[in-house]
């Protein structure tokens, strides 16, 4: 599906609505569907089957690497 066009009717109904005497209150409907949002993720989320064990090694070793290179590159420019 794709997610521009109805962005872009969206922007234009708001762009004509800004100028207008009309207001709507769309508070309501966007906290829902964002609501609505969160939770589908999270029900995608919980299908996938990963190894946590190894997915944690392996972003424990990502981060160290990380902070060691920054500490060097940061050694490196200060001398």
């Amino acid at each position: 599906m794709n997610v521009f066009i109805p962005l872009v009717i969206g922007v234009l109904l708001g762009y004509i609505l800004r100028r207008g005497e009309m207001k709507l209150n769309v508070e309501i409907p966007v906290s829902v569907a964002m609501l609505a949002m969160i939770f589908f993720l999270g029900v995608k989320t919980g299908e996938v089957q990963v190894n946590g064990l190894w997915l944690l090694g392996i972003s424990t070793l990502f981060a160290v690497a990380t902070i060691a290179g920054s500490l060097l590159l940061a050694l490196g420019v200060r001398t």
